[in-house]
């Protein structure tokens, strides 16, 4: 049987409350299923609440809204707090998608994180 987690996308307001949204929807109540890039691909990898055999369908709703919600403005911000950390030698790279997402250009956290899905668990993604 099919399991499928529901992402609400009026209720994703920017990254954190993404992080917010999917734990809940996988995990119930104040669920976790990650708090950053990486912690999100590791839990789509299985172990964290999506069953073990991968037979799980995340349906992102209104995704139009997260969509919006997460572009260029939401990315330059999250840039903006990853480039006050980031290593020198990674610093001109970071600077680079900066200047993009800040000019409208570039891929967005939208991107990011459909594209963690897709690469983590795929086919398990329907946008609606």
């Amino acid at each position: 049987m099919t399991v499928t987690y529901v992402i609400p996308g009026a209720e994703v307001t920017g990254l954190e409350r993404f992080w917010q949204v999917v734990g809940e929807a996988v995990n119930g109540p104040d669920g976790y299923f990650g708090r950053n890039l990486d912690a999100f691909a590791d839990c789509l990898s299985g172990g964290f609440g999506t069953p073990d055999d991968r037979d799980f369908v995340i349906e992102w709703r209104e995704h139009e809204l997260s969509r919006r919600a997460l572009g260029h403005e939401e990315t330059a911000r999250q840039l903006r707090a990853r480039l006050a950390r980031v290593p020198e030698v990674n610093r001109a790279f970071v600077q680079g998608q900066l200047e993009d997402a800040e000019a409208g250009r570039g891929r967005t956290v939208f991107d990011w994180l459909t594209e963690i899905i897709d690469e983590r668990a795929p086919g398990t993604l329907r946008l609606l």
